[in-house]
């Protein structure tokens, strides 16, 4: 197959290599360079710096839908367009193009979490399970009738770190077993539920914001989906903190830990049982044993390099 391919994150880096090791990539799109971190260096996609080493014509247009755009694309003439996490919405003449149409490789099981955050929404929610979708890509947003699916636990330990990269790596698989079956006409085509689905948009600084008034489990949750961004933020003596990896008590376990320690109330948010190389914050319901954190104006660390620089003490409050 002749095919163009459009990403942008590390999602959508492993799907790309191993369709070049089986199709002809005509070009690949990815979003422009754009400026990143504190000194504000251009920074190029992870697709491209990927995509670089395959030697095919990058397209990195502002907007995919201008004349100048489809133009290339129908010039390009592919047989199939690949799509994982681009980042832009193909318009219909777009669609329209290819002779196998446009395919997008999705991270989650449709109908469930439409959008940009399908991950993150997924660990969020505490869900036992996620996976990837390939579809067939229509006019609205995620709503294209669905080839194939590939599904994976998600651990207590998952973040959304390394659920991207296992899931990218299950993607890049099944699309390379799905493309086949699009060439010799025996993919299958299963209609979306649009009941069953909800949106996962796109995630903002501000929704990182630790609320210890939640339960344990709750905010663990914020913690391993909202990792490596846009992390979950408490504060420390006036100080920004970001928490950056937890384990959840549930309460029972955490009234025991308070008896054997002789304490009898221990308010949401304060630090307690606090040792050379561990300590726990209070929640409404259970307590989190924090495991890495990154303090303001500090490298991400864990929790013994942190109690050996900083000295805190029982009752301190988090997130005053």
């Amino acid at each position: 197959m002749k095919i163009v391919y459009m990403g942008t994150p590390d999602f959508a880096v492993a799907p790309m290599l191993a369709i070049a090791k089986k199709h002809e990539v005509l070009a690949v799109f990815t979003q422009p360079d754009r400026e990143s971190g504190r000194g504000r260096k251009i920074q190029k996609s992870d697709v491209k710096v990927a995509a670089e080493t395959l030697g095919c014509p990058i397209y990195q247009p502002d907007r995919l839908r201008d004349q100048e755009n489809i133009d290339i694309l129908k010039e390009l003439n592919p047989d199939l367009i690949v799509v994982a996490a681009y980042g832009q919405i193909l318009s219909e003449e777009i669609l329209n193009i290819p002779k196998y149409g446009c395919i997008n490789i999705h991270a989650s099981i449709l109908p469930k979490y439409r959008g940009a955050s399908p991950i993150e929404a997924s660990i969020l929610n505490g869900d036992e399970e996620t996976g990837v979708t390939i579809m067939y890509m229509a006019k609205g947003l995620d709503t294209g009738d669905i080839i194939s699916i590939a599904t994976t636990e998600i651990r207590d330990e998952d973040n959304t770190e390394t659920l991207t990269a296992r899931l990218s790596t299950m993607g890049a698989e099944l699309v390379v077993k799905t493309i086949p079956t699009l060439e010799d006409g025996t993919a299958s085509r299963t209609l979306q539920k649009d009941e069953e689905s909800c949106y996962a948009g796109k995630l903002t600084k501000e929704m990182g914001r630790v609320d210890f008034n939640d339960s344990a489990r709750m905010v663990n949750r914020k913690i391993h989906a909202f990792y490596p961004w846009p992390c979950a933020v408490t504060s420390l003596r006036e100080k920004t903190c970001k928490l950056l990896d937890a384990r959840a008590l549930d309460e029972k376990k955490v009234s025991a830990m308070l008896t054997d320690l002789g304490i009898s109330d221990v308010k949401p948010g304060q630090a307690f049982a606090i040792t050379k190389k561990k300590f726990f914050i209070r929640c409404k319901e259970g307590a989190l044993e924090i495991l890495k954190l990154q303090p303001e104006s500090k490298k991400p660390m864990d929790t013994v390099a942190f109690l050996n620089g900083f000295h805190l003490e029982a009752g301190e409050e988090f997130g005053k």
